[in-house]
């Protein structure tokens, strides 16, 4: 069975997670990368942070015992999930361009 397309939002955290970071730090790069398109409010975050989590695709880091914030980082499940998705995307955009004869405008 072929793996679920990520939600736009997934991938971008996952791909945030390459290196770990906390929630802020997850809501700022998904920003960054995306242009400002993808905008994540911190419900939404923990939410799909808690999903992945219980997934096995990241983990949160031991951090100090005196810090609130907590980081996150991919795991080989979620790096597994990120290759099949970007080898998704590029079928996508490959097909896309052959039936269309490029992107001509």
């Amino acid at each position: 069975m072929p793996n679920p397309a990520l939600t736009e939002g997934v991938y971008y955290i996952l791909l945030s997670l390459l290196q770990p970071l906390h929630g802020y730090g997850i809501i700022q790069n998904v920003d960054g990368l995306s242009g400002g398109r993808v905008r994540l409010a911190a419900g939404t975050l923990y939410g799909a942070i808690n999903t992945l989590l219980e997934k096995g695709w990241i983990i949160a880091l031991e951090g100090e015992a005196d810090s609130r914030k907590k980081e996150y980082v991919i795991t080989d499940l979620g790096r597994e999930m990120l290759t099949n998705e970007l080898r998704r995307l590029e079928e996508l955009v490959s097909n896309g361009k052959h039936l269309m004869g490029g992107i001509e405008r």
